[in-house]
C-alpha cells in the first residue's frame, strides 16, 4: 500500500523555488509564535516575497486555484448577487456565476474559512454551491473597492462620462485605474462581447463617430456608436492593455490581451489599421473553452466522421483544411490533433500564433522579427523527431514544398489552405509552382468547410417549402416535407439564429486522382472522378441540414452557391 503524499508547507516550498533563504523562514516562523498570524501573510509583511508570489505558492502547496485579479474582469451581474457590505465583511470578492450547474465562484484570501462559505450560501438562500479560489488578502481589498466603487456597465459608464474630454495620461495602469471611466468602459466591452458569444470586436472609427460593431455567428452587429472624442482614449487604453507603442499612429500594430473573464481565461488577438478617421482596431476573441471541440461535435454525417478518421489513421502524408477566414479551419484543425492525440506521438505545430494552448503538444509562434517563417520553422521541427506536423497556413511556395517534404519523409502533416472548395485545393497547389509528380501520392485527403448559423430552437416555426425552395432542396412536388424559418426570441435576442456549426466536403485521394495530378487533369475531371466515386460536394451537406431543421436554406444560401441546382 503506498503512501498518500503529504501537501508541502509554504515554507518548504518557497525555499525550494530559491525565493525564501532558511534563515527568513526562521525569522517569519518566529514572529509567527508572537502574533498567530498566517505564515504567507507574515512573510509578505516582512518584504521577504510578493504577495502574488505567496499566493502561487500556497495555491500550489494547498494544491488550489489561485488566481491574480489583476487580471480579472468582473460583471456587474454577479456583483448584485453580493453585496459591498458582505464582500468586505467575509474578505470575499465574487468573480462568476453559472445559473445552470448553480456555483458561484468567489476569490478568498483563506479558501479554508467555512463559516464565511456556509453565511454566503445561506445568505444566497442555499441556490448556490460556493466554490473558492485563492486570492491575496490586499489584492480583493482593492478588488472590493475597484469594482463595487464604480459604474461597471456599459450604459451606466457611457451615462458618467457623456459630457467632456477624457484625460489620456490616466489611462497608463496606475494604482486607481478604475476611477477613470474610460479604463472601466474598455473592460466593459470586452466582457460584453465575450458574454453575447461574439467571436470579433470591431472598433471603427468614422467622421464625427466611432462604430462598435461585434461579429456574432459569422455576421457583423452594430452595438454601439461613440462620440469622436472618446476615441483617442479607448485606443491608448487598448494598445496599453497589447503591449503596443501608443506613440505610433501610422503604422499597423498587432499584440495580444490575456484576461480573466466570468472566471475563465480569455485571450484577445488584437490588430491595429491607420485609415483616413484614425486607427481601425479588431480585436479577435479567444475563448480556450470553445477552442477544443471533440471530432463526434464537428456535426460531420456519420460516413463523412469514418472517412475522416480513415484519412488520419494514414502514417504519413499530408491532410488539408480548406476554407475562406473565419469558416472554423483551426478549430477543426485542433479537434483533429485532439483527436490523434497521445503519449505515443510527438507531435509539433507552427502558428500564426498560437491560438489555443493543448497539453502534450509542443506549439510554435511563427515570428519575423528573428526569421522564423513558416518554412524555415518546418526546416527546424524535422530535426525534432516529430511524428505530426501542424502548419498554421500555407501561404507560399517554400512553406507548401518544406511541408510536402515532411509528408513525403514519413510524417503526417495537417494544414490550412484559402480554396473555395476541396478539388479546387490541387490546382491551388499547383499555380503556388508544387511539382505534380511531387503533389500525386503525398496528399492524403482535403476537408473544405463553411460556418452557417443554426436555427434557434426556442423560436423556429414549421413550414412548406414554395416552388423554388423545392427545386433548391430536390425534392417533388408530392414529398410532403417541412422547412423552418427564422423568427426571433428573447434567447436568441431577435435574430432567429443561436449558435454556428460547420458545413463540410471530404475528398479522399487515392490512386486514381492521384493519376489526374500527375498529368494535371482539368478541375471538372477531378471534380467528376470525385463525384463518381461518392463524394459529397458541400452544398449537399447544407440540403441535408435544411431537411433535419437545424437551419435554413436562406442562410445555406449566403454561404454556398446553390444556384447549379436550379
Amino acid at each position: 500500500m503506498s503512501a498518500v503524499a503529504k501537501p508541502k508547507r509554504i515554507g518548504d516550498l518557497l525555499i525550494a523555488k530559491g525565493i525564501l533563504t532558511r534563515d527568513q523562514l526562521g525569522i517569519a516562523l518566529t514572529e509567527q509564535k508572537k502574533s498567530s498570524e498566517p505564515l504567507g501573510k507574515i512573510i509578505v509583511n516582512m518584504g521577504f516575497a510578493t504577495e502574488s508570489v505567496v499566493r502561487d505558492a500556497l495555491g500550489e502547496a494547498l494544491g488550489q486555484q489561485s488566481v491574480d485579479l489583476g487580471k480579472v474582469v468582473v460583471d456587474s451581474d454577479v456583483l448584485e448577487m453580493v453585496s459591498k457590505d458582505v464582500a468586505r465583511r467575509f474578505q470575499v470578492l465574487p468573480m462568476s456565476v453559472n445559473h445552470q450547474a448553480g456555483t458561484l465562484t468567489v476569490a478568498m484570501s483563506d479558501t479554508f474559512n467555512v463559516v464565511a462559505i456556509d453565511q454566503l450560501r445561506a445568505l444566497l438562500g442555499g441556490d448556490y454551491e460556493i466554490i473558492p479560489v485563492l486570492a491575496g488578502e490586499s489584492e480583493i481589498e482593492n478588488a472590493i473597492d475597484q469594482f463595487y466603487g464604480f459604474e461597471l456597465s456599459v450604459d451606466g459608464i457611457l451615462h458618467e462620462i457623456e459630457t467632456g474630454q477624457v484625460d489620456q495620461s490616466s489611462l497608463q495602469g496606475d494604482s486607481d485605474e478604475y476611477s477613470q471611466p474610460l479604463v472601466r468602459l474598455v473592460d466593459a466591452m470586452l466582457s460584453d462581447a465575450v458574454k453575447k458569444g461574439a467571436s470579433d470586436i470591431h472598433f471603427e472609427p468614422e467622421q464625427g463617430f466611432l462604430r462598435i460593431r461585434y461579429r456574432i455567428d459569422g455576421v457583423l452587429r452594430q452595438v454601439r456608436s461613440l462620440h469622436e472624442n472618446y476615441w483617442s482614449a479607448i485606443a491608448v487604453r487598448l494598445k496599453v492593455m497589447s503591449g503596443m507603442n501608443i506613440a505610433e499612429t501610422r503604422m499597423p500594430q498587432d499584440g495580444r490581451i490575456s484576461l480573466t473573464l466570468f472566471g475563465r481565461q480569455v485571450d484577445f488577438r488584437v490588430s491595429v489599421q491607420p485609415t483616413t478617421y484614425g486607427e481601425n482596431i479588431v480585436l479577435r476573441i479567444l475563448d480556450r473553452n470553445k477552442g477544443i471541440v471533440a471530432i463526434e461535435a464537428l456535426g460531420l454525417s456519420e460516413s463523412a466522421r469514418a472517412s475522416l478518421q480513415l484519412m488520419m489513421a494514414r502514417p504519413e502524408g499530408i491532410l488539408l483544411v480548406t476554407g475562406p477566414t473565419g469558416s472554423g479551419k483551426t478549430t477543426t484543425l485542433y479537434s483533429m490533433l485532439n483527436y490523434v492525440n497521445d503519449v505515443s506521438v510527438n507531435i509539433m505545430t507552427l502558428e500564426d500564433p498560437v491560438e489555443y494552448p493543448m497539453n502534450m503538444i509542443r506549439q510554435t509562434s511563427v515570428n519575423q522579427a528573428v526569421k522564423l517563417d513558416f518554412a524555415s520553422g518546418i526546416r527546424s521541427m524535422l530535426r525534432q523527431d516529430p511524428d505530426i506536423i501542424l502548419v498554421g497556413e500555407i501561404r507560399d511556395e517554400d512553406t507548401a514544398d518544406m511541408a510536402l517534404r515532411a509528408a513525403m519523409t514519413g510524417h503526417q502533416v495537417y494544414s490550412t489552405l484559402h480554396t473555395n472548395s476541396a478539388v479546387g485545393a490541387i490546382p491551388r497547389l499547383l499555380d503556388l509552382g508544387i511539382v505534380p509528380d511531387i503533389l500525386a501520392g503525398n496528399i492524403i485527403g482535403i476537408v473544405a468547410q463553411r460556418l452557417i448559423r443554426k436555427l434557434c430552437a426556442h423560436c423556429r416555426t414549421p413550414d412548406q417549402p414554395n416552388e423554388l425552395e423545392r427545386q433548391l432542396l430536390g425534392v417533388n412536388e408530392g414529398q410532403g416535407i417541412t422547412v423552418y424559418r427564422a423568427n426571433g426570441c428573447e434567447q436568441c435576442n431577435q435574430f432567429g439564429y443561436k449558435g454556428r456549426m460547420a458545413l463540410t466536403e471530404l475528398l479522399k485521394v487515392d490512386t486514381e486522382m492521384d493519376d489526374l495530378i500527375a498529368r494535371r487533369a482539368t478541375r471538372r475531371e477531378m471534380h467528376q472522378l470525385a463525384i463518381n466515386k461518392g463524394f459529397q460536394p458541400i452544398a449537399e451537406d447544407g440540403i441535408r441540414r435544411v431537411l433535419d431543421g437545424s437551419t435554413t436554406l436562406e442562410e445555406v444560401s449566403r454561404v454556398i452557391d446553390l444556384t447549379d441546382r436550379l
